[in-house]
């Protein structure tokens, strides 16, 4: 007999989320996915280094995983970070609140985006790839540290304009793929089941604690519209999890590509019917969730899938690249930012819960300062 794919869904309150981030992880039997011994990261999802709701890996969920890891016997932990074009790690990681969180278990930060940190080196898939030996003829890479190591991923719950969802799977796409990851936007789907091969392969062990405290509606990973839900999900299978999320937020998660192939190659469960929810009964949620555009999503169309397909070696191979990382970053932080993102915020603060437990989080604790 077959055993189903298991999801954790927990309801929580701001005064209860510690707790209720280990009873999730003990629902989805955790221990049962990570290899004892094994040195665990922490991959938190930084999608923007502002502290935009339902955007980023949130301080309680970083704080409630390692406080239930530490209680587990998974005492050798590591956060590690990454960055894109339009994040900063260190301005991420300080503005979301980590830091405090990091010092006080004294857990240390690795960052796999920078050469002096952790080194990258060739990596051999021995399963079949889709999509990435054709992208990087001159071979995949990966970060030497990644080997050998349990992984969680700490992405939220939240849309996005290439994916329609993102979570667990595209958690990946920051930690195993270099700062040349946009090569790959145009088999995006393809991808993330192509990392998740990988992971497969190097990671002895597995596990994800995703945070729906707040979610993301709308053109995500950034430009969103929070929703406060109130729920907290973990599991052990990546594909189940992002699965059951979709389902939540109002799409068919077998439509959503990069979850139906991750499901037909055998990496997961992307059918809902196949997978036990355990906690909370979620039959009858649904937040008819939506993504829509924006700028960047109607430009990113016409370059990754629409008409100037053809010509991305010649905007992304070369240095003309530059010239879309700073629309990218200037559109984000200094255009969409200070007119629509700093009144939504202000907005969502007023009525949330969250943003009031947010705030008693400090940026930084006072020995970090002092040392800066």
């Amino acid at each position: 007999m077959t055993t189903k794919a298991k999801v954790a869904v927990v309801k929580t309150t701001p005064d209860q989320v510690l707790e209720d981030v280990a009873r999730t992880m003990e629902l989805a039997d955790y221990r049962a996915h990570l290899e004892p011994g094994a040195t665990t990261i922490l991959k938190d999802n930084i999608s923007w280094h502002f502290p935009y709701p339902g955007a980023n890996t949130t301080p309680w969920q970083l704080e409630g995983t390692i406080q239930e890891l530490r209680k587990g016997g998974y005492g050798d932990l590591v956060c590690v970070q990454n960055n894109t074009v339009v994040t900063d790690p260190k301005k991420g990681e300080r503005l979301n609140r980590y830091l405090p969180v990091l010092d006080r278990y004294d857990v240390p930060v690795r960052y796999n985006c920078f050469d002096w940190d952790l080194e990258w080196v060739r990596y051999q898939p021995e399963g079949e790839m889709l999509v990435l030996p054709k992208i990087f003829p001159e071979g995949i890479t990966i970060p030497a540290f990644f080997q050998g190591k349990n992984i969680v991923h700490l992405p939220t719950v939240k849309c996005h304009i290439y994916t329609t969802t993102t979570g667990a799977m595209k958690n990946a796409f920051g930690g195993l793929l270099n700062t040349r990851r946009h090569y790959t936007h145009s088999w995006i789907h393809e991808t993330l089941v192509d990392l998740l091969r990988i992971q497969k392969e190097i990671h002895p062990g597995i596990f994800a604690v995703k945070d729906g405290t707040t979610c993301g509606n709308g053109p995500g990973p950034r430009t969103m519209i929070p929703v406060e839900k109130d729920f907290l999900m973990a599991s052990g299978d990546q594909v189940a999890i992002d699965a059951v999320a979709a389902k939540l937020m109002g799409f068919d998660p077998m439509s959503i590509r990069y979850i139906r192939l991750a499901h037909e190659a055998g990496l997961g469960c992307g059918d809902p019917r196949d997978i036990e929810i355990v906690g909370e009964d979620i039959s009858q949620w649904n937040f008819h969730f939506s993504v829509g555009d924006n700028t960047a999503s109607k430009i990113g169309d016409l370059i990754w899938f629409g008409p100037l397909k053809r010509l991305q070696k010649l905007f992304f191979h070369t240095p003309l690249v530059y010239l879309f990382v700073f629309g990218s970053y200037f559109y984000h932080d200094f255009a969409w930012y200070p007119t629509v993102g700093k009144r939504r915020i202000a907005s969502y603060a007023k009525r949330s819960k969250w943003m009031r437990l947010f705030e008693t989080y400090p940026e930084e604790t006072k020995e970090r300062e002092k040392v800066a």
